[in-house]
C-alpha cells in the first residue's frame, strides 16, 4: 500500500506543470500575436459605428459574421478582454517564478569557479608576475573598481579568486519589461468596456435602440455620474450646450451625464480650393457649478482640452439645424404653382399630398459636396457640386423614400441639370433624376411642360387635332372610331406620366402578342412623341419663342432631355419636387469626451517598458574572474571573462583590459 505522501505526489507535480505552461514564452508570444492581429482589425475597420453603416458596407451575410465575431467593437469584445486578462495572468506567473532567481543571480559573484572552467572560456589570458598573490589580488581589485566593476575575492588554500561584475542591473530589464506588459494590460482593462459588459450581463444596464430625445431615455440606459471610465460623443450646434455624451454600444447607445455643461460658442472650418475640409476648430465654454465663472478654450483636431480629468476632443462636424426654405413643385397636377415651405435640419413636419398625409423629415445639409468628375482629357478630378440637403418623405404606413437634392445646377457634357437622388433603403445607392435647366437658369420651363401632361383637356385637344389630320372629313360611324383613338392617345399619355416609357413597354408586353410587340411599341412611341411635341410647341409659343424658322437646336435638345426626366419621374416616388431656394447655415461641432484614469496606469507601463528596454540593450552585463596562485618564484594569473550581450563590444573591452595588463606583467598565453 502506498503512503499518503506518495498518493498526493501527483497533485504536487501537476501544479509546477500548470505554472510552467502559464509562464511559458510560447504562450506569451501566442497571446501577443493574437492581440496584434486584433489590433490590426480594430485599426482597419472603423469601430463603434452605427450598425446600419456596417450593414450597408458589408451586406447582410458578412454583417452577421462580423457581428458574431465582435469585430465592430474589437477592444470591447469579450474574447479580446479575455486574451488581455490571460496575458496578465501569464506574465504575472512568469514574473513570480523568475524574479527570485534573477535577484539571486544579480547578487552572485560565483567565487566557486574552477581553474579548468576558466581555461575553457573563449575570452581568457594568462600572465606571470613577480609579486605575491595577495598583493596582486588587491591591486587588481582596486584597478577594476576604478573601471566601475564591483569585486569580491576569496582565498582557497594557496590561491586567490577575484570576481568582478559590471552592469548587473541589466537583468532588471527583464523584470521591467514583463512588469510593463502587466501594467499596460491592467490599465487597458480598467478603461475597457469590461465594467459595462458585467453590468449588462447582470441586467443592470440595457442599451437604448430607439431614436428618442435624451431626456426620454430610461434609467436602465443611463450611466451614473460616478462612472470612472468612458468614451462618448456628442453633437453640439453653435450657440448651444450639452451636459451629456452618448456611448455607442452595438446597435444601441447609453447616456453618460457630465458634471458640467459644454457650450460651443463658435465653430470654424477652413477648406481647400476644391471645397474639401482642411482644418476645423471650436471655441468652447465650460459651465461648471464649482467655478465662479465659466472657462473658455479653443480646441482643434489633435489639440484636446483636458478639464478635471475629462479629455474633450474635436472629432468631427455636421449640420447643426440649418434653416431651409423650399419650393415644393407638384408633380401630379396641372397646377405649376409651387408651395413655399420652411424647415430645419433634424426636424420634421406634416405635409398634405395627393397620396395622402405624409411627413417631411429633414435629415442633413451639406455646404460642400466633393465628387469625382472626368475632364475633357479623360482625367478624373474632384469638383464641388455645391450645397445639397437630404430628407425623407414618409407615408402614413411608415414607409419612406430618402432624397438628396442639390441646390445649384450641375454641368454634364456642356449641359446643366438639377440633380435629385432617391433610394428606398440606405443599403442601396442613390438613383439620380436629371432635370434640365432652361435658358433662364431654372427649372420653370420643365415644370410647366410636365404640368401640361396632367392637363387632360389640353391633351385631348391636341389628340383631336392629330386625328383630324389623319381622318379628314368623316361620317358618323368613322367619327365614333376617331373618338376611341383620341381616348387611346389620352390613355397613352396617362400611362407615360405614371411610369414613363417602361410603363408603356409593360402594357404592350401584356396586351400584344410577342411577334408584334416591337411594331406596336414603335407606333406608340411615335404617337406619344407627337402629342408631347405639340404640347412643347405650345409651351414655347406661350413663352414668346419664335418658331417661324423652325425649332432651335437648344430647344429641341431641351425637349429630348425633358422627355427623359419626365419618364423618370414615375419612379421618383414623390408627389413633389422639393427645390432648395435659401438656407440659414448652422454648423454643429462633433465632440468626443473621454474619462480614462487607466491611461495614467498605461503611461506608467510605457515608462517601465522604456526603462526595461534601456537596461537590457544599453547596460551590458560583464563578468571577469582572476585565478591567482604562487608557482615557484613568481605568481601565475589566469584571467577570463564573459558578456551576456554585445559580444563584439565585450571582446574589444576584454582585449583593452588585457593590453593594459600585458604592459605590467609577462604574457604567458593569448
Amino acid at each position: 500500500m502506498k503512503s499518503s505522501a506518495q498518493r498526493s505526489s501527483p497533485r504536487r507535480r501537476s501544479t509546477p506543470v500548470a505554472l510552467e505552461f502559464l509562464g511559458s514564452m510560447n504562450l506569451a508570444i501566442t497571446l501577443l500575436v493574437a492581440i496584434a492581429i486584433a489590433s490590426v482589425v480594430g485599426t482597419v475597420l472603423q469601430q463603434n459605428q452605427p450598425y446600419q453603416d456596417y450593414l450597408i458596407k458589408f451586406g447582410p451575410f458578412w454583417f452577421e459574421v462580423f457581428d458574431t465575431l465582435g469585430l465592430y467593437d474589437v477592444y470591447g469584445a469579450s474574447w479580446f478582454l479575455a486574451i488581455l486578462a490571460f496575458l496578465v495572468l501569464s506574465t504575472s506567473v512568469c514574473i513570480w517564478r523568475n524574479t527570485p532567481n534573477m535577484l539571486r543571480e544579480m547578487r552572485q559573484f560565483h567565487l566557486n569557479v574552477r581553474y579548468n572552467s576558466l581555461r575553457a572560456f573563449h575570452h581568457k589570458r594568462e600572465w606571470e608576475a613577480g609579486a605575491e598573490p595577495q598583493a596582486l589580488q588587491q591591486a587588481l581589485a582596486g584597478w577594476l573598481q576604478g573601471l566601475g566593476y564591483r569585486t569580491r575575492a576569496r582565498q582557497d588554500g594557496g590561491h586567490y579568486i577575484l570576481a568582478a561584475v559590471r552592469g548587473r542591473y541589466s537583468k532588471l530589464g527583464y523584470f521591467f519589461t514583463h512588469a510593463a506588459i502587466v501594467v499596460i494590460c491592467v490599465g487597458a482593462l480598467f478603461d475597457s468596456g469590461l465594467p459595462l459588459m458585467l453590468r449588462e450581463a447582470s441586467g443592470q444596464l440595457k442599451p437604448e435602440t430607439r431614436d428618442i430625445p435624451a431626456s426620454e431615455v430610461p434609467a436602465i440606459s443611463r450611466l451614473p455620474l460616478s462612472n470612472p471610465s468612458f468614451r462618448g460623443s456628442v453633437r453640439i450646434p453653435e450657440g448651444s450646450s450639452a451636459n451629456i455624451v452618448f456611448l455607442q454600444l452595438r446597435d444601441g447607445y447609453l447616456v453618460q451625464p457630465l458634471p458640467f455643461s459644454v457650450e460651443v460658442k463658435d465653430f470654424r472650418i477652413e477648406h481647400y480650393a476644391t471645397g474639401q475640409p482642411r482644418s476645423f476648430e471650436s471655441d468652447l465654454v465650460i459651465h461648471d457649478p464649482g467655478l465662479d465663472a465659466p472657462v473658455t478654450r479653443t480646441i482643434a483636431v489633435n489639440h484636446p482640452w483636458i478639464y478635471k480629468g475629462y479629455a474633450i476632443y474635436q472629432a468631427s462636424f455636421s449640420d447643426g439645424g440649418t434653416g431651409l426654405t423650399l419650393d415644393a413643385w407638384p408633380l401630379r397636377a396641372a397646377d405649376i404653382q409651387p408651395l413655399r415651405l420652411t424647415g430645419k435640419v433634424r426636424a420634421s413636419q406634416p405635409i398634405d399630398t395627393p397620396d395622402g398625409p405624409m411627413t417631411l423629415e429633414f435629415t442633413d445639409f451639406r455646404m460642400f459636396n466633393i465628387n469625382p468628375v472626368v475632364d475633357e482629357e479623360g482625367r478624373e478630378q474632384q469638383k464641388n457640386f455645391g450645397p445639397n440637403f437630404t430628407f425623407r418623405l414618409r407615408d402614413a404606413a411608415g414607409q419612406a423614400h430618402e432624397y438628396e437634392t442639390y441646390m445649384l445646377p450641375v454641368e454634364f457634357e456642356g449641359r446643366r441639370f438639377m440633380l435629385s437622388g432617391v433610394r428606398t433603403s440606405q443599403a442601396e445607392p442613390f438613383r439620380y433624376l436629371h432635370i434640365p435647366i432652361d435658358e433662364a437658369g431654372g427649372i420653370e420651363r420643365f415644370m410647366r411642360f410636365h404640368a401640361m401632361l396632367f392637363d387632360d383637356r389640353r391633351v385631348l385637344e391636341i389628340a383631336r387635332r392629330a386625328t383630324d389630320q389623319s381622318f379628314g372629313q368623316l361620317d358618323e360611324p368613322v367619327a365614333v372610331g376617331q373618338a376611341q383613338v383620341v381616348q387611346s392617345m389620352l390613355g397613352l399619355v396617362k400611362q407615360f406620366r405614371g411610369g414613363g416609357f417602361d410603363a408603356i413597354a409593360d402594357m404592350v408586353g401584356q396586351r400584344v402578342p410577342e411577334g408584334r410587340r416591337d411594331e406596336v411599341l414603335n407606333a406608340y412611341f411615335k404617337v406619344l412623341q407627337t402629342i408631347l411635341g405639340e404640347l412643347y410647341v405650345e409651351l414655347l409659343r406661350a413663352e414668346g419663342v419664335d418658331l417661324s424658322q423652325g425649332m432651335r437646336e437648344q430647344d429641341a435638345r431641351f425637349f429630348d432631355e425633358s422627355l427623359t426626366a419626365a419618364a423618370a419621374l414615375g419612379a421618383y416616388g414623390s408627389p413633389f419636387f422639393f427645390q432648395l431656394r435659401d438656407f440659414d447655415f448652422v454648423q454643429a461641432s462633433g465632440l468626443q469626451i473621454a474619462r480614462a484614469p487607466g491611461k495614467n496606469v498605461v503611461y506608467l507601463g510605457f515608462a517601465l517598458l522604456c526603462i526595461g528596454v534601456f537596461l537590457m540593450f544599453y547596460v551590458p552585463n560583464r563578468k571577469l574572474w582572476f585565478w591567482i596562485e604562487r608557482r615557484g618564484e613568481s605568481s601565475h594569473i589566469l584571467g577570463a571573462g564573459t558578456g551576456h550581450r554585445h559580444q563584439r563590444d565585450f571582446e574589444r573591452e576584454f582585449e583593452t583590459l588585457c593590453a593594459q595588463l600585458d604592459a605590467r606583467w609577462k604574457t604567458v598565453t593569448r
